[in-house]
């Protein structure tokens, strides 16, 4: 597999992940302060950064980058949290 092609996947991996991330919030599948809504935004945009350096989209790589540390400091925050 060249790394242009493994790449590409890489983006549509993360596209998808973004978009299923905000369609199960908004379907009420999961909730916004979920780990796994976090978590598919953190593995979303972390792949659409590889993508989006590599194709030299650069707007795209910071809006990604604020995503994942967006994504991070949630998860951070719920591995804080005493279970009730």
């Amino acid at each position: 597999m060249s790394f242009s092609l493994l790449v590409n996947l890489l983006g549509w991996l993360g596209s998808a992940a973004v978009i299923a991330a905000y369609a199960l919030v908004s379907l009420n599948r999961l909730r916004g302060d979920s780990a796994a809504y976090q978590a598919l935004n953190l593995v979303g945009g972390a792949f659409l950064i590889v993508n989006t350096i590599y194709w030299g989209a650069y707007p795209s790589t910071l809006v990604n980058l604020v995503w994942v540390f967006i994504a991070i400091v949630a998860l951070a925050r719920l591995g804080r949290q005493k279970p009730l």
